[in-house]
């Protein structure tokens, strides 16, 4: 069987095909700027890479191009279209409807398309690429995997917020968590590394990179998350505030003049580490060079990051009564050893958290981290979304057929 997975943005297509009978990677690439000027597709074939400029009006042409590519004389990797078996969506929001991947059809789409006021940067693109990929291939069963949906297991002492509960029930106001699809890939890729059995551990994943967020996984169920009914809560990122008191918001907006609106803007785009660096940098990179340079504001913005982690690890161990796993993953989690041995070595030794530093010492590869005696088995595995949509798509295409 052959998958397509489509990841869908606003302005972009990321897609990758994949064998699955081998989870081989025929071709992976990214459609940039569609509808903008400079259109231009990043297409990978095993260790090549081609860039490939041309003029790209919307989603449909962009997905075209790619099938094309896919097809052509040049960069094929299949014969035909007719070997794809199966295309799989990225969809970010699944509400409360939503709590494992479908079979998308009028109906489904429909109510995807109803979620747009839950994730109204996300799921309009998202549909866009949907749309896109019925008209070019009709006869192809397409599946949505939604970043909400391993989070659906959550008790309501996790997803409720004390607030008036009839804003529950009207507006449906609550903890949804993001990254879902990621936190489900790595906690049972580390459960398998272990040789366990996922249903007996209590593992804390952290998804951190520009965009973060930590996910307490009970017995291979999501118990509780980071963010929240946006992905504003829970961590310090890049350019997000995460967990600030709400009141802070009408404050603002009464003593700058600003609506809530622009408050919430400003929570998205210019706070975390890039407001505490005064707009230095978004990039953890940027900032750990710097802090190690003995930059004091850097050094703090990075500290605070830090801080916040440990934070959550603390209290998901607390909720769970108990952590037999910790994985580090995402952009930051498994390319920096300096984040990952800080974390540990400052906050979380009262655990029973040991580091080999030495094993620790290395970027973007799967490895255990702690010493043999560690009580808390420490891991970085790399995440692969792509990987688990398609792992989705296939099992619920076979069990249809």
């Amino acid at each position: 069987m052959k998958v397509l997975v489509i990841n869908s943005g606003s302005s972009s297509i990321k897609y990758q095909l994949l064998e699955m009978n081998t989870e081989k990677v025929l071709a992976k690439g990214l459609v940039e700027r569609i509808g903008i000027e400079g259109s231009r597709i990043i297409h990978r074939k095993n260790e090549e890479k081609y860039v490939i400029e041309k003029v790209i009006k919307n989603h449909e042409e962009g997905l075209k191009e790619v099938l094309d590519l896919l097809t052509s004389e040049d960069y094929k990797v299949i014969s035909s279209l007719n070997e794809i078996d199966a295309v799989g969506h990225r969809v970010v929001h699944g509400g409360e409807r939503f709590s494992s991947s479908v079979i998308i059809d009028k109906e489904s789409l429909d109510a995807i398309e109803m979620m747009s006021f839950l994730a109204p940067l996300h799921n309009p693109a998202n549909v866009m690429g949907i749309k896109a990929a019925i008209e070019l291939l009709p006869n192809v069963p397409q599946i949505a995997v939604f970043d909400t949906s391993f989070h659906q297991t959550m008790p309501k002492t996790s997803f409720l917020y004390a607030i008036p509960y009839e804003y529950y029930e009207k507006y449906k106001i609550r903890r949804y968590g993001f990254h879902g699809t990621s936190h489900k890939y790595v906690s049972r890729r580390a459960a398998e590394i272990l040789g366990k059995d996922i249903k007996t551990l209590k593992i804390i994943t952290s998804h951190i990179g520009n965009g973060a967020s930590i996910a307490a996984v009970k017995n291979g169920e999501s118990f509780d998350t980071s963010m929240g009914f946006t992905p504003l809560e829970g961590l310090v990122m890049g350019t997000r505030s995460g967990d600030i008191d709400p009141a802070i918001v009408s404050f603002l907006a009464q003593e700058e003049g600003l609506t809530a609106k622009e408050v919430v803007e400003i929570l998205n785009n210019k706070s975390g580490v890039y407001g505490i660096t005064k707009g230095f940098s978004s990039d953890m990179r940027d900032i750990e060079d710097k802090a190690l340079e003995g930059d004091k504001v850097c050094r703090l913005a990075l500290d605070i990051y830090e801080y916040r982690i440990a934070k959550y690890i603390g209290a998901y161990a607390a909720a769970m009564n108990g952590v037999d796993v910790i994985v580090f993953t995402a952009g930051v989690g498994e390319n920096s050893p300096v984040t990952r041995e800080e974390i540990c070595e400052k906050y979380l030794t009262y655990l029973g958290v040991k580091i080999d530093k030495e094993k620790n010492n290395f970027k973007g590869l799967e490895r255990i981290i702690s010493t043999p005696d560690s009580k808390v088995a420490v891991l970085v595995v790399p995440t692969n979304e792509e990987l688990m949509i398609a792992r989705e798509t296939k099992e619920l295409v076979s069990t249809k057929n």
